[in-house]
């Protein structure tokens, strides 16, 4: 009887492992598509989490350059992005994450990065203005 009940117990611990284990690897952002191709969209608080562990490539593409988000690796105009595709990682599936002002533009990066064949690519909603909104700072200089 005992060892049936400890086979029971295991089992449902078991179970109850696999079930935390999955939940805890939760998805940043939401899935969004353009042109049937996926890329994920963040909230300032997602991106916030994201830049404490920084393992992606932050672009600002708004242009005119009005500040950045701190932690922003480069500044490049959303309609310069093809000329320009030798300061983008080399690994196409390399997590890329840009933002402008409000979003229009970043929308327009994506499109042009997914069109070049980037697989992960991540788009702040709302963009600085969303940022400062939040309370947050960004860099002028």
């Amino acid at each position: 009887m005992f060892a049936k009940l400890n086979v029971c117990l295991m089992l449902i611990g078991i179970g109850l492992f696999s079930l935390i284990a999955c939940q805890s690897q939760e998805q940043i952002g939401i899935q969004a598509e353009m042109n049937g191709v996926p890329y994920r969209v963040v909230s300032v608080q997602e991106l916030q989490t994201m830049l404490e562990n920084k393992d992606f490539t932050m672009i600002n593409v708004h242009t005119p350059w009005e500040g950045d988000i701190p932690q922003t690796d480069l500044r490049l105009s959303y309609d310069q992005i093809e000329q320009n595709l030798n300061q983008l990682p080399a690994e196409k599936d390399a997590k890329i994450v840009v933002y402008c002002l409000t979003s229009g533009m970043a929308k327009k990066a994506v499109a042009t990065l997914l069109s070049q064949g980037y697989t992960n690519i991540w788009m702040l909603e709302g963009g600085t203005t969303a940022w400062l909104e939040a309370g947050l700072t960004i860099d002028k200089e």
